[in-house]
């Protein structure tokens, strides 16, 4: 995307990332991501709101150039990870002048990731200002969000909140904003806040009433599109932060023979008439972040695995373990397992599940086929689910 003016000698100078399908190796990119970097002129002084992932270095530097950018005077690094900032070492090259602006712990980070010299930096704390002559930035510590250095920044004078990964979503878009497009700007926004934000939910709450006494106009991510509608984004944070859960069960599961699928679909039925939403997931076929968002906001989580070499099939174990690390508020789980001559499926998951602060259901275990009695099972267990829901308010 070209160099555009956002407002008044406010532009946006990133790249969108089109074609990219993976992230962090893990996390697959259904509409590819951007890397958004800002250039502020001042009166006195120009500066560079992050970089770009240095895939697209180029990108920037030419956006740049577009714009006759002939100094600048601050790099302003709001987190250190390089798809953020990974072209600083070519932006100090080309204007050697400039200062990498920064907290503390960042500093630290940049300099071993990126070898970045110390005579470079100019740290700030929580709260410190900079002026550009005419305008006025505020830096707003936002740690563990999601990394323990991350920081926000506020252009005071144009209400315009820079919030580098908070707030962000991996979206490639010829559209700078999301005007009325609300939909998809919420679904991508959930989509990253599930794989990469939950884990950090206490923090992230605690960042929110930072920026509560902020005029806001804009609010401009280091990924995605920038919200000119700054509550949408924000009240959206506060839901999926708050201790709420909605009256649904998600189910994880794997069946080699059969049998285990049987139980989930009798599972499923029996759930449905009890007016519980159900989203199953097939760990063989799933997308990671649809099960992710799935786990944002439901009460239950139901793990279904059949018995592969005395223990967990690995696929499950997988989805077991992303589970445990997403850290989502899950109030209840339970989990369903076949097995012939034996086996630790059972243990295994829940020693798996250790930081997942969940009650757990009594799990149901069959030996072979299900049969009349361990079809029953299921339906006890359905029963324990929607007493469960109902006994904590969630109906």
């Amino acid at each position: 995307m070209t160099a555009r003016e956002i407002k008044k000698d406010i532009f946006y100078v990133g790249a969108q990332d089109w074609d990219r399908e993976l992230f962090d190796e893990l996390i697959p990119l259904a509409e590819g991501t951007s890397y958004n970097s800002y250039f502020v002129k001042g009166k006195e002084k120009n500066l560079l709101i992050d970089t770009v992932d240095p895939a697209k270095t180029e990108v920037l530097v030419e956006n740049l150039k577009s714009l006759g950018v002939d100094r600048i005077d601050y790099i302003v690094s709001q987190h250190a990870e390089q798809d953020h900032s990974g072209s600083i070492p070519k932006i100090l090259e080309l204007y050697p002048q400039a200062k990498v602006v920064t907290n503390i712990k960042c500093k630290e980070f940049l300099k071993s990731l990126l070898l970045i010299d110390e005579s470079k930096f100019i740290t700030v704390d929580d709260g410190t200002e900079l002026s550009l002559g005419d305008k006025t930035l505020k830096f707003i510590l936002t740690p563990w969000v999601h990394w323990p250095e991350t920081m926000s920044t506020y252009l005071k004078e144009d209400k315009i909140l820079f919030t580098c990964d908070f707030f962000g979503s991996h979206v490639a878009s010829s559209e700078l904003f999301v005007g009325d497009n609300t939909a998809r700007a919420l679904e991508g926004a959930k989509r990253y806040y599930a794989e990469i934000m939950m884990p950090f939910r206490a923090p992230i709450k605690s960042n929110l009433k930072k920026i509560e006494g902020l005029e806001i106009e804009l609010i401009a991510p280091s990924h995605g599109q920038i919200y000119d509608k700054p509550e949408l984004i924000i009240e959206a944070y506060r839901r999926w932060t708050s201790d709420t859960v909605q009256n649904k069960v998600t189910i994880v599961y794997l069946s080699m023979h059969g049998s285990t699928v049987k139980m989930v679909e009798r599972l499923i039925d029996d759930l449905v008439k009890m007016n519980i939403v159900v989203e199953p997931f097939n760990v063989v076929k799933m997308d990671v972040g649809k099960l992710a968002i799935s786990l944002v906001d439901s009460a239950t989580v139901v793990i279904a695995t059949p018995t592969m070499l005395v223990g967990v099939h690995p696929d499950v174990a997988y989805a077991a373990y992303l589970f445990n690390a997403l850290r989502p508020k899950t109030k209840f789980i339970s989990i369903i397992n076949s097995y012939s001559w034996g086996g630790q499926a059972i243990d295994q998951l829940k020693g798996i599940l250790s930081s997942v602060k969940a009650e757990i259901i009594d799990p149901v275990s069959i030996n072979g086929y299900p049969k009349d009695q361990d079809l029953n099972a299921i339906d006890e267990l359905s029963e324990k689910i929607s007493m469960k829901h109902k006994k904590a308010g969630i109906f």
